[in-house]
């Protein structure tokens, strides 16, 4: 099952300079960046070497942004 992307991020209006073609980074993508640019507030950047489960930390980020979906799909 493909997740929910929330669509375009920055969504801009359909004019003669953008024809929609090109939306740009996805919202699941920009809550996913967000959540992990938290995350690493709490880690020493010499340590993030040393973690093992680095991928851990990735899915975490979109564990997060799914909820945020989630959540926004249910007000």
């Amino acid at each position: 099952m493909t997740p929910n992307d929330g669509g375009p991020a920055f969504p801009l209006p359909h004019t003669s300079f953008h024809d929609g073609s090109h939306e740009g980074m996805k919202l699941r993508d920009w809550f996913a960046g967000m959540a992990l640019q938290g995350m690493l507030t709490r880690v020493e950047f010499g340590e993030i070497s040393q973690y093992d489960h680095l991928d851990a930390i990735g899915h975490a980020a979109y564990v997060f942004a799914d909820a945020m979906l989630t959540q926004r799909e249910a007000k």
